[in-house]
């Protein structure tokens, strides 16, 4: 028999006795220690973020981001730096703080013979009552048959093949659950409804509280699966942590923009990221085009090799040139603007929300508030100027109402500064908003990107904009509100539902499968809590618990009751971040030598400190097709001093 997958772990002390030069006595292992001699690749039964579960057979004893890359890679999913693994969570661990979760085995349902018909476990040596026994009582012997071949590698239960059974395994005597096909039938580029058992998974957080309770389940990227209290057939969720996602094209990613899209489609159905109701007709309406499409033949994309390189040869080009900027250049020496009558407010404490009309110009990275225009050609008094960089920037409109405002919250010394600005138009608004959300990361009008960003934010009104009249007949379309609305819209506006999204979809019918998908993904972008994981902290020297909410280029000091913001940090005047392991305090230094120390509350510090890691580690990729995926520099980022 082949024992090189083999290695021996330490229960007791939790960990795998890896170093195999060292001797067991360098390990302090004596003669009366309990010690197990088990295989590293064990069978996990994996969550896709579709829903749809798959047998997985991983490396139990590597650290578990290594092990997620490569399970990942085997399942056709590029970038697998973006996703992870986290526990099932049940809903008791929304309703109080938790600093981990507990792995939960339910047993299995017993067959028509009596037993529990579970597959052999390799770990099952050790009996549910801690003792040492040679057999499980719940486990079966199965007779090993030989399995096919699966292009993933790592599939096993319905592939059935594992690289490191030498071409046998166990079959699986769990009752199979109504999947639909395999993925040797299906790939991960279409998803079956999901079943039953998959949707009592699904957790609905009721508040901003609950929303952060769930970042609890994250396994820590250091520690092997095993160390984490994760044992052979367990169950683990496989999700995208980190909301970065690099180069997604439609050619190469479709079984990645298909698992992006359904992570954010169950996001939004169960309400963990807010919307208004238009944007939830819109995301209803592109939902019912991938349903539409999903039977459909699809456009070929693999004989796009010329429209890549023609699309590189423009980039290349716009970036020799500088771009065309906003207004374009008419003149090199002068830096481009945009300038127009807008009206204005900033918020004060027992005021009545009342705007005023002021000329603003927008410019290298200020926003420029004048009483006229001609006070602004002739250079006459400025009444304020706001330093866009770093600022966050949220549209608020409703296109019902012909209402086109947005919300500026700037950094400055006492926390964050909130003022906004109303439009006349859609084409004002989308200028405005896109000079806005370059400044706010540092980019010039004379960025190549802001002509793109303008159509693409006003490709996204259009889409939102109902039409007069739906385009297929509504009779024809079934639409069950609880697979296309989150619950709050299903109750709202239940009479009408099924018009409106109808009214709706006329503006994204003549979308194929994966236009429909990115367009869901785009959408989902431009909410204004897209991205940001929530934690309950307590701050130094504070009584009260507040929210800490950690984007792809910032962290925020939030409100618990509503979510808004207090103060914004970006990563880029970020020097260091640590923990001490001791009180499990976390401490960020920043630029300016001030110090934020806080006590995570609703999950342990390490996945704060990871997320914070992972997303600086993320914005260090490049353009290089080759680039090698650096894993020891994200467990740098993200290790932490253990």
């Amino acid at each position: 028999m082949d024992w090189s997958d083999h290695a021996i772990w330490w229960p007791n002390r939790n960990k795998w006795l890896d170093k195999t030069r060292w001797t067991l006595d360098q390990y302090n292992v004596n003669a009366d220690t309990v010690i197990h001699f088990t295989p590293m690749h064990k069978t996990l039964r994996i969550q896709l973020p579709d829903l749809r579960y798959v047998d997985c057979t991983v490396d139990f004893s590597v650290k578990t981001f290594n092990a997620s890359v490569v399970m990942s890679k085997d399942l056709g999913l590029r970038h697998p730096e973006e996703l992870s693994l986290c526990k099932p969570l049940d809903p008791e661990h929304l309703r109080q703080n938790y600093q981990e979760v507990m792995m939960r085995r339910r047993p299995p349902p017993p067959t028509k013979e009596g037993n529990t018909g579970d597959r052999l476990d390799t770990n099952t040596f050790v009996s549910h009552t801690g003792t040492l026994n040679s057999k499980s009582p719940h486990a079966t012997l199965r007779t090993p048959t030989k399995g096919q071949h699966s292009p993933q590698g790592t599939l096993n239960g319905n592939g059935n093949y594992s690289p490191y059974s030498n071409g046998h395994t166990y079959v699986s005597g769990r009752p199979q659950t109504p999947q639909g096909p395999t993925l040797d039938e299906m790939s991960l580029a279409m998803s079956p409804p999901a079943t039953p058992e998959a949707k009592t998974t699904l957790l609905k957080p009721k508040s901003l509280e609950q929303r952060a309770r769930m970042n609890v389940g994250w396994l820590d990227s250091s520690l092997s699966i095993m160390e984490q209290g994760v044992r052979e057939f367990d169950t683990l969720c496989l999700r995208y942590k980190y909301y970065s996602f690099y180069d997604l094209n439609s050619k190469y990613d479709s079984n990645r923009i298909n698992q992006i899209y359904e992570q954010a489609r169950w996001q939004i159905l169960n309400e963990e990221v807010d919307c208004t109701e238009e944007e939830m007709m819109l995301f209803a309406a592109l939902q019912l085009q991938v349903a539409m499409q999903a039977n459909v033949p699809q456009p070929n994309n693999d004989d796009d090799d010329g429209d890549d390189v023609d699309e590189e040869l423009k980039k290349l080009q716009m970036s020799l040139e500088g771009g065309t900027g906003g207004g374009g250049w008419g003149d090199v020496t002068e830096d481009p603007s945009i300038a127009d009558y807008l009206q204005y407010f900033k918020p004060k404490r027992f005021t009545l929300k009342s705007y005023k009309r002021l000329y603003f110009v927008c410019k290298n990275l200020y926003l420029l508030a004048y009483k006229n225009a001609d006070s602004s050609r002739s250079g006459g008094d400025l009444l304020f100027s706001v330093h866009l960089k770093g600022c966050e920037v949220t549209p608020a409109i409703n296109l019902t109402a012909n209402k086109f405002e947005l919300k500026l919250e700037v950094p400055s010394a006492e926390g964050m500064t909130e003022m906004y600005l109303k439009f006349n138009s859609d084409q004002q608004y989308a200028e405005w908003l896109a000079a806005c959300r370059l400044a706010a990361k540092g980019k010039t009008l004379a960025d190549s990107s802001f002509d793109a960003e303008v159509n693409s934010i006003k490709a996204f009104l259009s889409m939102q904009s109902p039409a007069s009249a739906p385009a297929i007949n509504p009779n024809t379309v079934e639409i069950v509100a609880e697979d296309y609305v989150a619950p709050r819209f299903a109750r709202k506006i239940k009479s009408k539902l099924r018009q409106k999204i109808l009214e709706s979809h006329a503006n994204v019918k003549d979308l194929n499968l994966l236009e429909a998908k990115m367009n869901f993904v785009r959408a989902w972008q431009s909410l204004p809590e897209y991205g940001v994981s929530l934690f309950v902290v307590r701050f130094h020297g504070e009584k009260k618990d507040e929210l800490l909410g950690v984007g792809s280029n910032r962290v925020m000091r939030m409100s618990l009751q509503n979510g808004e913001h207090i103060k914004t940090w970006r990563y880029s005047t970020m020097k260091a971040w640590n923990v001490n392991w001791e009180t499990r305090h976390m401490m960020i230094q920043f630029e300016d030598d001030k110090n934020v120390i806080f006590q995570c509350l609703s999950a342990d510090c390490k996945v704060i400190h990871e997320f914070i890691g992972g997303y600086i580690f993320l914005s260090m990729r490049s353009k290089e097709s080759n680039q090698q995926l650096n894993q020891e520099l994200f467990h740098k980022l993200t290790g932490g001093w253990v």
